[in-house]
């Protein structure tokens, strides 16, 4: 009879045939040597030692080595399993160290397998089919040696990505309330534009475009500084009947005018500016009108024109002086003169040379212009004017060219009434061939800055390149501005014999001749009816 150390007899080792060993839970996975089949049940008085240790370590086992110690015979150990060689300077079971295992089951690779069923007493041992596990039943191997238990699921995430949820989720709400807030700022813009209040102050050019949409006009308005928001300025033209009758051209506005205030100086006439309107038989200096009045002419016009208003009150200009030498002095090409009025021009007189071509029309002069830009864009749109008005295609089946058409329309400009301009301009056509003098007062006048018709005899004896009464063919330049009536005369004259005509009407219509008898009877007739 042998015996058994305290363990042996409170748990036998060996049993009669068909005896069942249990094996408690805690110490599956370990066997004596030489039999496979005896259980082992950890004392509770045994404090684990250590934890497993990783594969590939040189570890002595420790759990081999403490029960040894105790007299007990050192269990076997599975060989997927290595065991830490425990701290040198160990006093007792409390100074130990251990190191975790890990709780998932992915990241402990190196645990010992199922274990087996027990067989009985000699008999082979199968291995029986492995149950299913629970993340945390690697930590009964050895009895129990790795951490306790824990019920609930261990959380998966880790710590760091944790931290991360909470400062993601406080930005996305500060990202919500910001676009918020936007959003409510551009509703209220919406609903309520800002608006500044009262007439303003100061003064500043704004220019609308041809086609700029009421929108557009706003945007200009807030980029000068004149209203506060593109939105009001519409709003307030809308609210206006003759807000959709703002016209391109250029405006004195004030600064921070409120929106009804701006569309309500806009639609008046006293504050626009850079704009001129030059009439039919218009020259470049100014005529005697009726009595002492003056009537302007077309460089007259431009200064005005390039007025603005400082924010002193004072109004700065380009003067009529500074116009015509910077005329006289400047080649015409870098004026806009067109190619098929070079020649002319550069044959005339330096401060009659543009005498012409500016056309009847509206123009917008930017105000402040110096005089060079300001001829230039004045030049420049009269003649697209001109050529639109087929002056360039239609002059050569009159056996002028462009330019001298222009000065025979510019001639029935100044002689006669519309209803009769194709015939006047027959006249002309007619008397250049034979070769037969004009005889034209109007060409009298106008060196004279006169608009009358009226004629001294000395006036007809004086010489000069526009008397017509001394000299052959056409004067050398237009006499005034030629309106499309009389631009479409010069190149489509009505077909006749004329040779002569006179003022027989007093309002102003003519009697044309073909004889020199047949004039002399209209002439008399003339003066019996006291048109002269």
């Amino acid at each position: 009879m042998s015996t058994s150390s305290g363990a042996d007899r409170e748990h036998p080792t060996s049993g009669g045939p068909g005896a069942e060993h249990r094996i408690p839970r805690r110490s599956r996975g370990l066997r004596h040597p030489g039999a496979e089949s005896a259980p082992t049940r950890r004392r509770e008085w045994e404090t684990p030692t250590t934890a497993l240790s990783a594969p590939g370590t040189d570890e002595p086992d420790a759990v081999t080595d403490t029960l040894a110690r105790r007299g007990a015979n050192p269990p076997e150990v599975p060989s997927r399993v290595a065991l830490p060689e425990p701290p040198r300077h160990r006093t007792g079971p409390a100074e130990q160290r251990t190191r975790p295992v890990p709780a998932r089951p992915e990241r402990a690779a190196w645990a010992p397998a199922d274990p087996t069923t027990p067989t009985p007493a000699g008999g082979a041992a199968r291995r029986s089919a492995p149950a299913a596990r629970r993340p945390d039943d690697d930590l009964d191997v050895l009895g129990g040696l790795g951490a306790p238990r824990s019920e609930e699921p261990a959380d998966d995430r880790p710590a760091g990505r944790r931290r991360m949820v909470w400062p993601i989720v406080a930005a996305v709400l500060v990202l919500a309330l910001a676009g918020g807030a936007f959003f409510a700022r551009d509703l209220w813009g919406v609903v309520f534009p800002p608006d500044f209040d009262g007439p303003g102050s100061g003064h500043v050019v704004v220019q609308v475009a041809d086609g700029d949409s009421t929108r557009d006009i706003g945007e200009s308005l807030v980029t000068a500084g004149v209203v506060a928001s593109a939105r009001g300025f519409g709003q307030a033209a809308e609210d206006d009947p003759r807000g959709r009758g703002i016209q391109p051209g250029y405006y004195d506005m004030a600064r921070q005018m409120s929106a009804a205030g701006a569309v309500g100086r806009m639609l008046d006439p006293a504050s626009r500016l850079g704009r001129l309107e030059v009439r039919g038989g218009t020259q470049l200096d100014d005529t005697a009108g009726v009595g002492n009045a003056r009537v302007p002419g077309v460089l007259s016009l431009i200064s005005e024109a390039t007025c603005v208003v400082e924010d002193s009150g004072q109004r700065r200009c380009t003067s009529v002086d500074d116009l015509r030498r910077v005329m006289a002095t400047t080649d015409p090409a870098q004026l806009g003169v067109p190619d098929w009025a070079l020649d002319g021009v550069r044959r005339a007189l330096p401060e009659r040379r543009l005498e012409g071509l500016v056309a009847p029309g509206t123009y917008d002069v930017r105000p402040g212009a110096d005089a060079a830009s300001a001829l230039t864009t004045v030049v420049r749109t009269s003649a697209e004017t001109l050529e639109a008005a087929g002056l360039v295609t239609k002059a050569a089946a009159n056996d002028v060219t462009p330019y001298q058409a222009l000065i025979v329309g510019s001639i029935a400009e100044r002689e006669g009434i519309e209803s009769d301009f194709r015939r006047i301009t027959r006249v002309v056509y007619n008397r250049l061939p034979i070769p037969m003098r004009l005889q034209m007062d109007s060409t009298i006048n106008y060196p004279l800055d006169r608009q009358t018709l009226l004629t001294t005899p000395v006036d007809r004896a004086a010489p000069g390149p526009y008397n017509t009464y001394l000299n052959f063919g056409l004067p050398p330049t237009p006499i005034g501005a030629v309106s499309t009536p009389a631009l479409t005369a010069a190149l489509s004259p009505e077909v006749g014999g004329w040779v002569y005509f006179v003022k027989c009407e007093k309002d102003g219509a003519s009697c044309f001749a073909v004889s020199p008898e047949e004039h002399d009877a209209n002439r008399r007739l003339a003066q019996a009816r006291g048109v002269y």
